[in-house]
């Protein structure tokens, strides 16, 4: 049976506000934006099987990579642990915490993981996390040899003075094809950091796995990959490359983005598509109420979107650089706020619940990993 959806004064009235078609004033929250009325988009719930929770009782999950054995590394934003979860059995082990990561009100703390493309090798893993006074990407070597929450390395700083808020704080990060360390961040609610090239917020970043500006940069000295993004929280690559990132908007429009080195996103100048010259479309877009989108992955032919507002994971079919179809959605409030989802190999699937971030309503066996089977 799908999971009965929070109700509270605000989420009333925005409720009343979607059968008006009439908006309701945003708090500034990630995934309190309010809607106007639904997208047109289908539902398709014969594309997504769920084959069998992996693990549960995980708090405040943000964050997974896979090891190269399957195994699998979560985040726990607001405890600052790495926990490793056997992928077959479902056992939590947790590795340790990372040293430094803050736990600060509002949408901070320990966010994006990665594993090093080398990891076999180097055994480096790599977090994204908020501070005190910025938001920063370390890396550290996990040995197992070593105790139970015991096992990370001392971080070693890979790129500090990210821009750190409370809302707004971005922290995606992923290893692409080209072995460089791409990165999401937030506008921290300074809307006009988005368009400055000076600032690292708002921005997709693209560097070294070492931190350093990656050589085919549209700035040689930049980190700075494309611009103008407002709060993007999902990074993936297709069978072809091409870099797909999800964003959040504010009153209107959520975003699917695909990346071109140097473009500019809009924000806050536009939100949604537009006619402005300068500024790149997204492929698709949705109300917030639909969608309020973090982690992205693709898998046969198609981006997988997790919705935490909207409680849903959409499918939206690419054709190359294009999306060929409507969006359709998946898992409608049957398994609350949806938060990464990591490709698995084939027609699998990795999916994390939110509903323990402060803004959902846990059951007993929240938050959890579910293994999908999708077409």
């Amino acid at each position: 049976m799908p999971r009965p959806t929070p109700k509270t004064p605000w989420a009333a009235a925005c409720a009343a506000a979607v059968l008006l078609l009439a908006g309701c004033t945003s708090t500034g929250e990630e995934d309190s934006a309010p809607s106007a009325g639904a997208d047109d988009a289908g539902s398709d719930s014969s594309r997504v099987r769920v084959l069998r929770t992996v693990t549960q009782g995980l708090n405040t999950p943000w964050g997974m990579a896979a090891l190269p054995d399957g195994d699998l590394l979560v985040s726990s934003r607001d405890d600052g642990t790495i926990t490793r979860v056997d992928a077959d059995n479902g056992r939590k082990t947790e590795a340790g915490t990372v040293e430094g990561a803050q736990d600060l009100p509002g949408e901070g703390g320990l966010l994006g993981l990665a594993v090093s493309p080398d990891f076999a090798s180097d055994r480096l893993v790599y977090a994204y996390f908020t501070t005190a006074s910025d938001n920063r990407i370390v890396r550290m070597r996990y040995d197992t040899s070593r105790p139970q929450g015991e096992q990370l390395g001392r971080p070693e700083t890979v790129l500090e003075g990210i821009p750190n808020g409370t809302y707004h704080n971005g922290g995606r990060i992923t290893f692409g094809p080209d072995g460089m360390l791409y990165a999401s961040t937030g506008e921290t609610w300074d809307q006009p950091i988005a368009q400055d090239q000076d600032s690292l917020g708002g921005k997709v970043l693209r560097m070294t796995p070492e931190g350093r500006p990656a050589r085919g940069n549209p700035e040689p000295d930049s980190l700075v990959y494309s611009s103008g993004h407002r709060n993007p929280q999902g990074l993936a690559f297709d069978d072809d490359g091409q870099l797909w990132a999800s964003e959040f908007g504010q009153d209107t429009w959520d975003e699917l983005n695909l990346i071109r080195p140097g473009r500019n996103y809009g924000w806050p100048e536009v939100e949604g598509r537009s006619d402005r010259e300068g500024f790149t479309n997204p492929v698709a877009q949705w109300k917030p109420a639909d969608a309020s989108p973090s982690g992205i992955a693709y898998a046969e032919g198609a981006i997988w979107m997790a919705g935490l507002r909207g409680e849903r994971l959409w499918r939206i079919p690419l054709d190359g650089s294009r999306a060929a179809g409507e969006p359709s959605a998946a898992l409608e409030g049957s398994y609350g706020r949806l938060r990464t989802v990591v490709a698995a190999g084939g027609d699998r699937l990795w999916l994390v619940t939110s509903n323990t971030d402060g803004k959902g309503s846990p059951e007993d066996s929240d938050d959890r990993i579910l293994l999908l089977q999708v077409s």
